[in-house]
């Protein structure tokens, strides 16, 4: 889900969820996925549809609260 996209929802009460993984690809990066209301979940992606990945944590939570978002577990 890009960026816009989450703000959009989020607003709308959609979201019920944000967590926040090491990449799996990549086990010294950071990605963020949100669950929806109706149990689907989304990866945060950029315009090109490529998974957001951030090597500093404190990057990742600062584009989380730019989209609205107050709280989001960290799985480690």
């Amino acid at each position: 889900m890009k960026r816009e996209q989450v703000r959009e929802r989020h607003a709308e009460g959609l979201i019920s969820a944000t967590h926040v993984i090491q990449n799996p690809a990549n086990s010294g990066e950071w990605i963020v996925f949100f669950k929806k209301s109706e149990g689907r979940s989304y990866f945060l992606v950029d315009e090109n549809d490529e998974v957001e990945s951030f090597s500093r944590l404190d990057d990742l939570i600062e584009t989380v609260r730019g989209l609205g978002i107050k709280f989001a577990e960290i799985h480690m």
